[in-house]
């Protein structure tokens, strides 16, 4: 079961859409499938802008990053061809780090949608945060009709220290009635102004062609 995770967002900027997909497709999504501790790879494309991409990476633990046949592969030894089409996107966000709830879920293989939130938290209020993500905020999400899986991270690495994973029936399950009810509470509303960083993001599955 996965206890670590890797996502990885970016904008395609200045990349080619047919060359990205290609690239990610047959070459850099390959790679990391191969690597040991590497346990499910999905990817996914912004709902409201294609241009946009989120790939998740499931992991034994997240010091499969820090192994000899991921670093075979990435940071100074990409492929030239991974450092030509990194170098035209837009870094929107990597992160790396441990499952935190409910622990050591992996993802649903039949998720149509996908909702991303990464943040920051004042530190002040770090402690009351966890709470009420883990015991009022995950817990009404979950039970949204088209919410398959709800978890959180906790960050290794990073400019962002949680994100938490949202796999949807479909990227329209979050504008649902039920949705917008679930996330209303005072103690959201008591919180949301200490967030910082925030970085949300309504992905749909990427299926190679459409």
């Amino acid at each position: 079961m996965a206890k670590g995770t890797l996502i990885a967002a970016m904008n395609m900027g200045q990349a080619a859409e047919d060359e990205f997909n290609d690239w990610y497709d047959t070459e850099h999504l390959p790679e990391r499938q191969r690597v040991p501790g590497f346990l499910v790879c999905q990817r996914w494309i912004g709902a409201p802008d294609r241009k946009v991409s989120v790939a998740t990476y499931d992991l034994d633990d997240v010091k499969v990053l820090k192994s000899p046949p991921y670093l075979a592969i990435g940071g100074e030894n990409l492929s030239p061809w991974s450092k030509r089409v990194t170098g035209r996107v837009e870094r929107l966000m990597r992160f790396e780090g441990d499952q935190i709830l409910p622990g050591d879920q992996l993802p649903p293989d039949n998720a149509g949608g996908l909702l991303l939130n990464a943040m920051n938290i004042a530190p002040e209020f770090e402690v009351e945060f966890n709470e009420w993500y883990d015991k009022e905020h995950i817990p009404a999400l979950s039970a949204v009709p088209g919410v398959l899986c709800a978890r959180r991270f906790r960050g290794s690495s990073g400019n962002r220290k949680y994100v938490a994973l949202y796999h949807l029936a479909s990227p329209e399950v979050q504008e649902s009635a039920e949705w917008k009810q679930a996330r209303q509470s005072d103690w959201t509303s008591r919180l949301q102004p200490h967030f910082r960083d925030h970085l949300r993001l309504v992905c749909r599955r990427y299926v190679r062609g459409r």
